[in-house]
């Protein structure tokens, strides 16, 4: 029997759905738009309104993040339609700018942390949050905590409120620091592909998961130590906060069971019977609770109430009487996300565009110090040289720098940092990782095993290179030789900037993750402190007297401003709260961002000063 019709209903079938979305996008983008030219009319006529005894709402949207990358409403609409959702941003500094503006702003009453919507933050970008949250309850104004329930990284926050409220039927959720990782060796030797591995470092690790199907020992050590370290500043800092022992925050899971026996299967009474809540009741009482504070809001839905974005852009509006016009003379550049070569967009790191960055505040003449803010695992190994000979370069130019570490620079990330004035870290910063690896796949057994194969001839050994076939040894051994001299350049690098012998740091290099309070005791960082600490550093080092910041990043398009500025006001304006991603999804997605990370390498000498074990 023929299959022509099958096939013709298959045909029909995939065309109809290419029409469908195509119809789908189209409508959004309609949609969209009109969207659009409704808020900016709105906004023109009417301006951000301003805040009257008003709540300070910090309602963080998705990941926290050092620097946002730039984001597209095509983009965003086309995954839209597929089922596809993009993270959210929201930039720490503008959450802690918020919050310094509302201390002495007579119109903000209070302070509501509303973390229902962040998916996440690192540890040290929460306790940056956290200090500016105490330094605000200085002005004697009530911070509350509101919400359905509290992941771990919500509670962290949560936990700085004068009253924690939830939802009676929510729960707080601290399960702890954990790393675990999917390991490949299994699925690469079905598919009869070739991992060939070039590295140093005994805690190296992350190669394994084309290595072996499990954490090796030394890795295994290596993590439970800073894992340890962050855990210990977590529940020391909540335990601080609530006023409880550190005993009473790490439970064991025999003494939380039993505590919810006690609650008789109850999470939420768990949690306010344990001190973790002071509230448990309805969404509707507790917004009263608020009204109460500060008032209903214009159409009596919810609490007189403004958002951090909203609130910024009424301070933004304000006119300024502020006559100084004293240039900005201590330059901030980020570098946030994997070290990849040439231009990047912003929210990321390049070998070329992150070094014009720094080039463009050494020939600025009214900049004297540079601060390089760095949130980062590392990468290519070409990328960060190319990023520290600017750092160099400033030094030269007589202007000094300071890097500030946040949530992570460990390996390419330590790498830019070595050579700086003076390398500031929080104490769970996550640091170190001083290796080098080099990683290639042959697919050779693949191909022979469905009947392709690669032979021929050639003038040299290494004439002809392809994955389609075996690296030849010479090659091998040639990789080899050179990570091992890039390693030693690692160390020599440390070494001489860190006023070291090379013995020294190769006992606590190898590869090897730190807490930024252990790097700090070895001597791999200068000081323990914030950003604030080094923009105080930086101005000291140029003996500025007075001195103010710029930020210095690579510019938007017009389009891409337009698009972030009017979104960001969008989603507080109308009340539009990102959705969580499922389950599935988050495994899925994980699973795919860890094995994309290597497609993206690029280093021209195919080695890499990249930490595993330091990404989400």
């Amino acid at each position: 029997m023929s299959d022509k019709p099958n096939i013709f209903i298959r045909l029909i079938a995939f065309v109809w759905r290419v029409i469908n979305n195509t119809r789908k996008l189209f409508l959004n983008i309609i949609f969209f738009g009109l969207l659009l030219a409704l808020l900016i009319s709105s906004t023109r006529d009417q301006g951000v309104n301003s805040p009257d005894q008003a709540a300070l709402v910090l309602n963080i949207q998705g990941n926290l993040v050092e620097q946002k990358q730039p984001t597209n409403p095509i983009d965003e609409l086309t995954n839209d339609v597929y089922g596809q959702k993009i993270e959210q941003e929201t930039l720490v500094s503008d959450v802690i700018y918020a919050i310094e503006l509302a201390k002495d702003d007579e119109n903000i009453k209070m302070l509501v942390i509303d973390s229902g919507a962040m998916s996440g933050g690192s540890l040290a970008k929460l306790q940056e949050i956290g200090q500016a949250i105490t330094e605000f309850k200085k002005s004697e104004k009530l911070v509350y905590a509101v919400g359905g329930s509290y992941s771990q990284a919500q509670y962290y926050l949560a936990s700085y409120a004068d009253k924690i409220f939830m939802n009676h039927k929510g729960n707080v959720s601290l399960e702890g620091y954990a790393r675990y990782r999917q390991y490949h060796k299994g699925l690469l030797d079905k598919l009869k592909i070739n991992s060939h591995i070039f590295r140093v470092g005994t805690f190296k690790s992350a190669l394994e998961p084309y290595l072996r199907n499990d954490m090796s020992t030394a890795a295994k050590t290596a993590n439970m130590a800073w894992l340890s370290d962050l855990w210990g500043a977590y529940v020391s800092d909540v335990a601080q906060q609530r006023e409880l022992t550190p005993e009473q925050i790490d439970l064991s899971v025999d003494d939380y069971l039993a505590a919810l026996k006690s609650a008789e299967g109850n999470l939420a009474l768990t949690s306010l019977n344990l001190g973790l809540v002071d509230v448990i009741d309805s969404d509707l009482n507790i917004i009263n609770e608020l009204v109460n504070v500060v008032g209903p809001s214009k159409n009596k839905m919810s609490y007189n109430k403004i958002g951090i974005n909203n609130y910024l852009s009424y301070r933004n509006n304000i006119p300024s009487f502020d006559t100084d016009n004293t240039p900005h003379n201590i330059a901030v550049i980020v570098a946030k996300g994997t070290i990849l070569n040439g231009n990047q967009p912003s929210g990321t790191i390049g070998g070329v565009s992150t070094s014009r960055l720094l080039q463009k505040a050494r020939l600025n003449d009214n900049i004297k110090a540079v601060i390089l803010r760095i949130d980062s695992g590392g990468g290519s190994a070409y990328a960060s040289e190319q990023i520290r000979t600017q750092v160099l370069a400033l030094q030269e130019a007589g202007k000094p720098v300071v890097a500030s570490m946040g949530s992570v620079a460990a390996s390419g990330g330590y790498w830019i940092a070595a050579s700086s004035d003076k390398i500031i870290a929080q104490p769970t910063t996550i640091t170190g990782s001083i290796g080098i690896f080099g990683m290639i796949n042959t697919f050779e057994n693949t191909l022979e095993s469905i009947g392709v194969y690669t032979d021929g001839v050639g003038t040299n050994e290494l004439g002809g290179l392809s994955i389609t076939r075996d690296l030849p040894q010479g090659f091998k051994d040639l990789m080899q030789t050179h990570i091992e001299y890039g390693y030693r350049q690692f160390i020599s690098l440390v070494a001489d900037s860190r006023d070291m012998t090379i013995d020294q740091v190769d006992q606590i290099a190898q590869g090897r993750v730190w807490s930024g309070q252990k790097a700090f005791e070895f001597g791999l960082v200068d000081q323990l402190g914030n950003f604030d600490d080094a923009v105080l550093a930086a101005a000291k080092l140029a003996d500025l007297e007075t001195y103010s910041i710029q930020l210095i990043e690579k510019t938007l398009t017009p389009m891409e401003q337009f698009y972030r500025d009017v979104f960001n006001v969008a989603i507080e304006s109308l009340g539009i709260e990102p959705t969580q991603p499922t389950i599935m999804n988050k495994i899925f997605g994980e699973l795919e961002a860890k094995l994309s990370i290597f497609n993206q390498f690029d280093d021209p000498q195919n080695a890499y000063l990249y930490c595993m074990e330091c990404t989400k």
